[in-house]
């Protein structure tokens, strides 16, 4: 635990759901209605440093996460990613998992998936 990162002081009560080692929460600035974050409970910066354990509880969150989406915004696919290190768009140095809901028409032309998302978001 790091005294001054957002994700490891992140209030309690606005936990979505969680696991043994990860919780998951909505993006702060989401690009799509439903965006969530999946976070590990242990302070690390990225995936690579994740143990096994980690990395199966992460995924067992993902599933978790897809479900509820599914049920509560009812959307048409998903987008899953993670940023690692500042040139490839990190800003927290806390691995964090973005699972971003992606709705039928919500871009003009949805190829490429993530890389063109901002620049053809259609309002939501």
């Amino acid at each position: 635990m790091k005294k001054d990162c957002v994700f490891c002081n992140y209030p309690r009560r606005k936990i979505i759901m969680e696991n043994e080692m990860a919780f998951a929460i909505y993006d702060k600035y989401p690009v799509n209605q439903g965006h969530m974050l999946l976070i590990p409970k242990r302070h690390f910066p990225d995936i690579f440093s994740a143990t096994p354990e980690e990395v199966l509880d992460l995924h067992q969150l993902t599933e978790k996460a897809r479900d509820y989406l599914l049920e509560k915004y009812n959307p048409d696919g998903f987008n899953f990613g993670i940023n690692i290190g500042e040139v490839a768009g990190q800003t927290i140095f806390h691995l964090h998992i973005h699972i971003i809901p992606r709705y039928l028409g919500d871009v003009k032309n949805p190829r490429g998936g993530i890389r063109n998302f901002k620049e053809n978001i259609v309002d939501y």
